[in-house]
Formats: structure tokens, sequence, C-alpha cells
């Protein structure tokens, strides 16, 4: 068993902890809120830490789930920063969904002190994180990666190294390439079946045992059929993320005509006052 840290207890953030506590390692938890990380330790055990740099001090393993690449710097770089207590051969898992940009720069910065920092953001959602079933990609070094993965794999159902620092980020921007679109195809599907007059149920269940099928489909499309989009990952999150990568898709020169398309018709549902609602809203805006 591991001695590790978890800083940022967010809806991804309070459960991972939560799997890490109940496979046996010895967990500490930092906040920004400190009455949360209080609340998680009076549920599972552990220890609460004031400030991220006492989060790390003395860790095997550092996880942190924060916001975006802002959030990262500060929990990490800042004067009460992790990175101020990191020894020779403690491993930094970061699981924020941040560019390539900011996991090069952290990685290098922990080989100045003799650590290792490892990109690992998730996809999975709320109820991923909390059933322990996420898919973790990861960039890094092999070693490092090596050491950490028994550990993640508290929390997931598939992990797996990727290549160099920045990576794990990388296939984490194409999940959510792949997503925008798909989502975008199912509501115009149902859109249309709805026009048509058909049972969109009847429809859903037979054409998710072909071609079509996906896991959107299979969690999403009755829901989005009856207007329901209360269901974990916020369109506010998944512009976050178009935005990184839009952003790293104008450095490699890649074309994203769908990506960026899908990016507007989010802003028009967030426009409407559906920040908080989840991806599947997009079907909201063809539904005037």
């Amino acid at each position: 068993m591991a001695k590790v840290s978890f800083i940022g207890l967010g809806v991804m953030g309070y459960p991972m902890a939560k799997h890490l506590k109940a496979k046996g390692h010895e967990v500490t938890v930092y906040n920004r809120t400190a009455a949360k990380a209080d609340k998680w330790v009076s549920e599972n055990g552990g220890r609460a830490a004031r400030t991220p740099r006492e989060a790390a001090e003395n860790q095997d393993i550092v996880f942190a789930c924060v916001g975006n690449d802002d959030d990262l710097r500060q929990i990490t770089l800042g004067p009460d920063g992790a990175f101020q207590a990191l020894r020779p051969g403690t491993i930094f898992v970061d699981h924020t969904t941040a560019s390539a940009e900011v996991a090069r720069e952290l990685y290098q910065e922990a080989k100045t002190k003799g650590a290792a920092f490892v990109d690992a953001p998730v996809s999975g959602g709320q109820a991923g994180a909390e059933n322990g079933v996420l898919t973790v990609m990861c960039g890094g070094d092999a070693e490092a990666y090596a050491k950490a993965e028994p550990v993640i794999m508290s929390f997931a159902r598939a992990c797996r190294l990727m290549g160099p620092a920045g990576a794990g980020q990388l296939t984490k921007m194409i999940n959510q390439i792949c997503i925008a679109g798909l989502v975008q195809g199912l509501s115009e599907g149902i859109h249309f079946g709805k026009r048509a007059g058909l049972d969109i149920e009847a429809v859903l269940d037979v054409i998710s045992k072909g071609a079509a099928g996906s896991w959107q489909m299979e969690n999403r499309g009755k829901t989005m059929n009856q207007g329901k989009f209360d269901f974990g990952f916020a369109v506010d999150w998944m512009r976050k993320d178009l935005a990184i990568v839009l952003a790293e898709a104008r450095k490699n020169g890649a074309s994203l005509p769908v990506t960026a398309l899908v990016d507007q018709f989010y802003a028009e549902v967030q426009a409407k006052g559906g920040n908080r609602w989840d991806t599947s809203s997009l079907i909201s805006r063809l539904e005037r």
C-alpha cells in the first residue's frame, strides 16, 4: 500500500480519493474549501491538509484533479504549492483535463526536484468516478507510470501510457473531439425521428444494436428524448475542453471543422442558460 494524497475534491476527486482509501492506501486530502476536506475525512478517515504543500509532504504519490491550467499551476507552483514539498522519487499524477503545454512544463519542473510527473486525464464522468471505472490516459516516463498504475487502478477500469509528457492530454483531446461530433449526430437523429412521428425509444432500441450504437446512445439517448440533462459532465466543462482542443489544433495544423461548429452549438446552449446541463443537451437547441 502507498502513502498518497489527493488535491481537489470536486465531483471527480471526491469519489476517486474515496476509492484510494477503500483499497487500503494511506490518504491525505486537500481542497481549496477546507470544510469539504474535513467532510471527506469524517466520512472516510485519513487526514486533511491545509495547503497543497502540506498535502504533498512525505508522499509516494500525489494525485490532483482541479479545474484548468491556471488552477493546476497554482496548486503545484504557488508559494504553498505541492511542488515545494516534492522529494526525489515522488510521483505527481495529474487527472485534470488541461493543456499538453502545462503537462510538459510541470514534467520538466518535477524533474528538477528528482520527482516524476504523469499527466493522466480521465474519461467516464462523475458516474465513472463514483463507480471506480474510469478510463485513464497517461503521458510521462515508463518507470514512473509503472509505479503509479497499480494505485491508479483503485478507481479505474482501464489505464494506459500513451507516450511522453503531454500524450495523456492529447489523447483526452481526441476523446472530446469524438464525443462532440457523436452527440451532435445523436441529437440530430432523435430530432429527425420526432419530426417524422416515430417512437424514439423503439428507434433507439433497434439502431443501438447495429453500427449506430454507442455509449452515448445507450446512456443518454432516452434522456435526451425526454429533455433531461442533469447527468454529469457539464456544458461549461465541455467548452473548456474544446477550447484546449481548438488551441492545440491551431498549433499542429489539424483541421477540425465539426468540432469547431459543435463548440459554437454548445455556446448557444450556454446562452439559453444551460451552462450546467450535461453535454447531451445539444439537442435542446434543435427543439425550439
